[in-house]
């Protein structure tokens, strides 16, 4: 048993997660919506901006990044933060009307104060 673990261990990431990318048994809508929470969530637990190859781990063969990004925008808009394209990928970041807010709460932030 102990053997078995240890080789477990050693996989590899891409072997370990198995994802259906494609989700062909979805109706189109849903299937669209899926990959646009596949790529908000690996955008939010990014700890730096997330690059276009990441992100086509996620959703199926024929789903354009762009229209996703896109349509995350849209949905985005009454809130407080967005995605952003940053260094080549993408990031979540919170718009600057709510920067004075964020440096008053003193709460811990990923970023510097001056990048808010």
């Amino acid at each position: 048993m102990a053997g078995l673990s240890a080789t477990r261990r050693k996989s590899r990431p891409q072997d370990e997660v198995l994802l259906d990318r494609e989700l062909e048994d979805l109706p189109p809508e849903l299937r669209w919506r899926e990959w646009m929470l596949r790529v908000e969530a690996v955008i939010f637990a990014a700890a730096e901006p997330v690059s276009r190859e990441i992100l086509a781990r996620v959703v199926g063969c024929g789903c354009s990044i762009d229209l996703i990004i896109d349509d995350l925008r849209e949905d985005l808009r009454s809130r407080p933060y967005d995605i952003v394209a940053v260094a080549g990928g993408w990031q979540h970041r919170s718009r600057s009307a709510y920067a004075s807010a964020i440096r008053a709460s003193q709460a811990p932030t990923r970023s510097v104060a001056a990048s808010l």
